[in-house]
């Protein structure tokens, strides 16, 4: 056997010895991910987690990238490799129960449901999950809807290798007037195009994602026809004029982005 031949063998198998030992490390991250969920979450949505695994919506589980007292995110990979955020609402937060009834209430979209706290938790993840479909389809950057089943919502990861995008709290943007426009832009698309106000619009849930806003936590998001539509969307533009007059920017009056988000034409 030649020396080069003996080279190309060697190669070949240390290869397959790197593959082997990165599948067993995957292997075991994803049964530490197992462990960790079923310490935190109920058989049912553990089922529903291993229906995605199965159905190849979701091909690998990694680390939380958010906790909070309603919901966690994990940093997940779909079946093409793309990255997936793995939100999971828990079923047992109560005061988180109190704290959706009014966002839920008066929505047309989800008349005659139950008031029970799994199944307004279940509503609430659709709800996320409409939210982000009405937003996308009117041109506002929202995380991609992917799927939601019950407590379980699968959207785009905004970030890379499993690092969230900086929100604008976190990072303050470079071009504060041009972020500044863009989003009044939103606003205006997601009011007169899919007739939602955000309802928690601030620094803390916007990202900045190559040089561009990404609005994020839409779940509160509610229609015009909501009685506290007029209110969430006068308290949203208060807190981006708040945010950016502090970064020096010549913002509208409160009546001036109020006009130019709502008035047609």
């Amino acid at each position: 056997m030649s020396v080069a031949f003996r080279k190309r063998i060697e190669k070949r198998l240390y290869k397959k010895e790197k593959k082997y030992e990165t599948e067993q490390l995957m292997k075991d991250k994803r049964s530490e991910e197992y462990e960790v969920l079923e310490e935190v979450f109920d058989r049912s949505t553990l089922m529903i987690i291993y229906d995605f695994l199965n159905k190849g919506t979701i091909s690998e589980i990694h680390g939380v990238v958010k906790a909070g007292k309603e919901s966690r995110v994990y940093w997940g990979k779909g079946k093409q490799g793309n990255e997936l955020a793995i939100k999971i609402y828990l079923t047992i937060s109560v005061e988180f129960r109190k704290g959706m009834l009014k966002y839920i209430e008066n929505d047309p979209r989800f008349k005659g449901i139950r008031r029970d706290t799994r199944s307004l938790i279940f509503a609430w993840a659709q709800k996320e999950f409409k939210n982000l479909e009405q937003a996308t389809a009117a041109k506002v950057r929202v995380p991609m809807p992917i799927a939601v089943k019950n407590n379980v919502l699968l959207m785009e990861f905004i970030g890379k290798n499993g690092v969230c995008a900086p929100s604008m709290k976190e990072q303050r943007p470079r071009n504060p007037e041009k972020i500044y426009e863009i989003l009044l832009t939103y606003l205006r698309r997601l009011y007169l195009k899919a007739e939602l106000v955000h309802g928690d619009l601030s620094e803390y849930n916007i990202m900045i994602w190559n040089g561009r806003p990404i609005l994020f936590d839409v779940s509160q998001a509610v229609p015009l026809s909501h009685p506290m539509a007029t209110f969430l969307l006068h308290r949203d533009l208060t807190n981006v004029n708040r945010f950016f007059s502090n970064l020096g920017v010549k913002v509208l009056s409160a009546e001036e982005c109020y006009r130019r988000v709502t008035r047609r034409g």
